[in-house]
């Protein structure tokens, strides 16, 4: 793991655009509402990674913080004239931290960040996700996001209980509640990518719940810890495999397709757009997270690069959030194109990429000063979706001379 010196000098990235790029003001606010979770994930960033500080955290955000970090959101929402804060309820496991707290929370949000409106979106493994909670979700329109990594196979295969026990069934059938009832309520699927599965049949399995959006989300790890079945051949790309197979079944399939996120913004790229998704394109990155000591957090999947990656030294109850914006490492995730490393910025799909997840790019030794660990399967599956479009694009105008 590298030093502190370590840390500081390379958390800015390559260059110094970091320094002179106007900040762009957080927009998404990632508020860990619990600190630990009722599955026990083997794939989780949180608990099975690098950084273990989870074990000296509070279980719940007490209420102090989270009025706090209620008055520092509507603080910064109103300085910077946001037309909408987004906050997502997040964890652990948020439903942990109980219905009496989460309406508490959501109504809190909402009074300190007026006029300014919230949307509020609660991440949850689903298992708890019952008639009462959805009731509160209806009253409060708080809108609802699943993890579930496919069939039942799939899914058991990593997200479990503490006593090994699947949890695939007690998902499922939290979804066909949420379905049948506030459906309107539903943000989308979670799906982490795990090779061993089927992609078209994962895809389908997804479906079947009739989401409006799904997230594939791949396996975290760095070039220190290789993500599983990344080989070190940059000629073999199964994860862009993988996605392209999905992709094809995606694009080609008949009536209004559902949302896949990574899909979507590399073709609004492809066609010259912005990204709004983190992991492509070059966007500037909008997004802050507070965990339930109130610490104010970069994104806490750099976990799995080393212990503290997140850390900004920053806490809701004595710093503004602007106090982050001003640090090196969010300047250097809001750079743009002149962040990236040497190899990213030549790269004829740079643009595009956005040199993949920063969590990805990490190697002990040379900090984040890299490409993506998946650099092979994203130059791979973004080629492939351009070949694709290109096609249809000049069949399109073709038909249209």
């Amino acid at each position: 793991m590298p030093g502190s010196d370590d840390r500081r000098r390379r958390a800015a990235g390559p260059g110094s655009a970091a320094r002179h790029t106007p900040p762009v003001a957080f927009r998404q606010f990632v508020l860990k509402l619990h600190s630990r979770c009722d599955l026990a994930c083997d794939h989780c960033y949180v608990y099975t990674m690098a950084d273990q500080r989870w074990q000296a955290l509070p279980r719940v955000m007490p209420r102090p913080v989270l009025d706090a970090t209620a008055r520092r959101i509507g603080e910064h929402a109103r300085a910077h004239g946001l037309r909408r804060a987004e906050v997502i309820l997040h964890g652990g496991e948020p439903l942990l931290a109980g219905p009496a707290m989460i309406e508490h929370a959501v109504a809190t949000l909402r009074r300190e960040t007026a006029p300014v409106p919230v949307r509020v979106t609660v991440q949850t493994n689903g298992i708890r996700l019952d008639e009462a909670y959805l009731r509160l979700f209806d009253r409060l329109d708080v809108r609802i996001s699943v993890s579930l990594d496919g069939d039942r196979a799939a899914h058991d295969r990593h997200r479990r209980g503490p006593d090994g026990q699947g949890s695939h069934e007690r998902v499922e059938a939290a979804l066909r509640r949420l379905v049948a009832g506030p459906g309107h309520l539903f943000n989308g699927l979670l799906c982490t990518v795990d090779l061993r599965n089927d992609p078209v049949s994962t895809y389908h399995a997804l479906l079947a719940h009739r989401p409006p959006a799904i997230d594939f989300l791949l396996p975290h790890g760095t070039w220190s810890t290789p993500p599983p079945g990344r080989p070190p051949d940059t000629r073999q790309v199964p994860y862009a495999r993988w996605l392209a197979a999905v992709f094809d079944r995606w694009y080609r399939e008949p009536g209004p397709p559902v949302r896949i996120r990574i899909f979507d913004e590399i073709i609004q790229l492809l066609l010259g757009g912005a990204s709004r998704l983190s992991g492509v394109g070059t966007s500037p990155v909008a997004v802050v997270v507070v965990q339930t000591d109130g610490a104010i957090e970069l994104d806490d999947t750099l976990g799995a690069a080393y212990a503290g990656a997140a850390r900004t030294g920053r806490h809701v109850t004595r710093d503004p959030f602007d106090a982050a914006l001003a640090l090196p490492a969010v300047r250097a995730q809001q750079a743009g194109p002149a962040a990236l490393n040497a190899t990213c910025r030549a790269c004829d799909l740079g643009r595009v990429c956005g040199g993949g997840l920063r969590t990805h790019r990490y190697r002990a030794g040379n900090g984040f000063d890299n490409p993506s660990v998946y650099c092979p399967d994203l130059y791979a599956l973004i080629s492939h979706i351009r070949r694709t479009v290109d096609r249809d694009v000049a069949a399109w105008r073709g038909a249209a001379w």
